[in-house]
C-alpha cells in the first residue's frame, strides 16, 4: 500500500482534550505505521460516532467534503 491515498496528509489536533492532550495524541499518532488503510465503511463511520467524534471524513479526502463537515460542526 504505497499509494499516497492511504496516508494522512493533515490532522487538525485539539491540544486541550479531556482524555488525552493533543501533544500526547500527536506522539501516539507519529508512532503508528505509515501503512494506514482507508476507513470509509459504514461500520467505521458508526464506530467514530459511537466513540464520541462529531463526524467522520473518509479517505481519500475530498476538500469540498472537509469544508462542509467543518462548517457544519462550527455551527453546532
Amino acid at each position: 500500500m504505497d499509494n499516497p491515498v492511504h496516508t494522512f496528509n493533515l490532522i487538525l489536533m485539539d491540544i486541550m482534550m479531556p482524555e488525552m492532550d493533543g501533544y500526547t495524541a500527536t506522539k501516539s499518532i507519529r508512532t503508528l505505521s505509515d501503512r494506514q488503510t482507508a476507513n470509509a465503511f459504514t461500520e467505521d463511520i458508526q464506530a467514530s460516532i459511537r466513540a464520541g467524534m462529531n463526524d467522520h471524513i473518509p479517505k481519500p479526502i475530498i476538500m469540498k467534503q472537509v469544508v462542509k463537515v467543518i462548517a457544519k460542526n462550527i455551527r453546532q
